[in-house]
Order: C-alpha cells, then structure tokens, then sequence
C-alpha cells in the first residue's frame, strides 16, 4: 500500500492533506524521514507522524484510567482533556460518556460511533459500577433507597445498589451500581440522603472492567476478548 493512501485510511486527513504532511517532512517510516508519497510499505513497517505511531485500523479502542482534573472531553483550549493523554494518533477519537473532573477511573476511548451509541442509549439501561468515599455511614434506609429508585429534583433514578465494603469512624468505603449515567447522577443520589461524596472511581462499564495495573492517566488498547465482549453484548443494536 502507498504511504499516502495508508495515512488517508487511518483518518490522517485527505490524500492532498497527508501529501503535504510528508512534504513538510512530518512523517517517518521505521523512524527515518520520509519525502515521497508513493513509497510502498507493509504491515511490519513503523509509521509515525508528528513524532506519534499510526495505527491503521478502522476502529480503535482504548481503555483508560482516567485521572481527576482531567476533562472528558475530545478537546478543550485551556484543560487537559481525556484525548490529550492518548499518545497514539488517530483521528476522531472520543470518550465514550463521562466523568467528572474530579471523578477517575474507566472511561473508554473509541472511534466507533455506532458501539457509543448502544452503551450510552438511556433505552439500554448499561450496568456502571463505581467505588466512592462517602461521609457518614450507610443506612438500611440508604441501601433500600437506592434499590427502589431515589426521587430526585428532575427524575426517579433506577433501581440500583450500594454495598458498605468497609466502614470507619466517619465514612464509608462504598461500591455503587447504577443503570444509567445522568449529570452528578451519584453525587445527588448520595446528597438526597444527606451524605456527600468524598471520592469518586468507576470501575466497570457494561461488561468492561477496569484494568487493576493501570495507573491513574495510564491506558491500553482493549484485547481482543474484551472488544468482542463489547460488540457481542450490543450486537442487536449495531
């Protein structure tokens, strides 16, 4: 395959725009500089542009531990983005969903519309599993809450659960599972039951599970089975 056709597929831009990335000498071949389009490469070969490798593929998928002060957003001209912490370069990539600023944990980063569609549709009702610091201690009424559904200002919650996983003197270490994701959907849940969140970490996604050994604004691309798993779970929907 031609460079500039490869760099075209993998969303770099138009031929005549990626013609004139290598005329301005910002793409490299197994690290060594590059000035013709036309230059045939294989499967085995590096490609790299403005200093970051080029992945051909369709669709990309990526697993991050997001950190907090970071946006879940594609970009943004004065904060750190989810986007801006994934080093390989492929275009178009979003976050699929949100967290706030200062909640961490799972948050896919993908290229595919369609699969972002399905885990965020409200009709799909995507199991999200999240640990949190709250202050005080949990209640039976605050667990049976939760599992009714919590009427707040604008809407019933769904049905959900929270698990005490261990408690102290004037906290409690949670785990929280909920069906949908609205705005501060978890902070207001506890907030209606005059608690506050201290922290805040989702842990899994659908059938999605963070990753143990990835460090705060660490990431890696979703293996095989877990790609499937997704795709699998929505495959109705795609």
């Amino acid at each position: 395959m031609r460079l500039d056709r490869y760099l075209h597929l993998s969303g770099l831009g138009s031929r005549k725009e990626v013609k004139s990335f290598i005329k301005q000498k910002r793409v490299m071949v197994n690290d060594q500089l590059v000035l013709s389009s036309k230059l045939h490469i294989n499967e085995q070969d590096t490609i790299k542009f403005n200093g970051k490798t080029v992945r051909y593929q369709p669709f990309v998928y990526y697993m991050l531990n997001k950190p907090a002060g970071c946006l879940s957003a594609s970009r943004d001209p004065f904060e750190l983005t989810v986007i801006d912490l994934i080093d390989d370069y492929h275009d178009n990539l979003f976050p699929v969903g949100r967290l706030d600023k200062d909640t961490t944990g799972l948050i896919l980063i993908s290229n595919n519309g369609k699969l972002a569609h399905a885990l965020l549709s409200p009709r799909h009702h995507v199991k999200k599993i999240y640990e949190a610091y709250i202050s005080g201690r949990i209640t039976h009424e605050d667990i049976k809450a939760f599992r009714e559904g919590i009427k707040l200002k604008d809407f019933k919650t769904l049905p959900g659960d929270i698990e005490v996983l261990e408690e102290f003197e004037d906290q409690s270490y949670v785990r929280i599972t909920i069906m949908e994701g609205k705005y501060h959907q978890i902070k207001r849940m506890i907030s209606s039951r005059g608690k506050q969140v201290l922290q805040l970490k989702r842990i899994s996604m659908g059938p999605l599970i963070l990753d143990d050994a990835l460090k705060e604004g660490d990431y890696r691309s979703l293996s095989q089975e877990e790609i499937d798993s997704l795709l699998s779970e929505f495959m109705i929907y795609l």
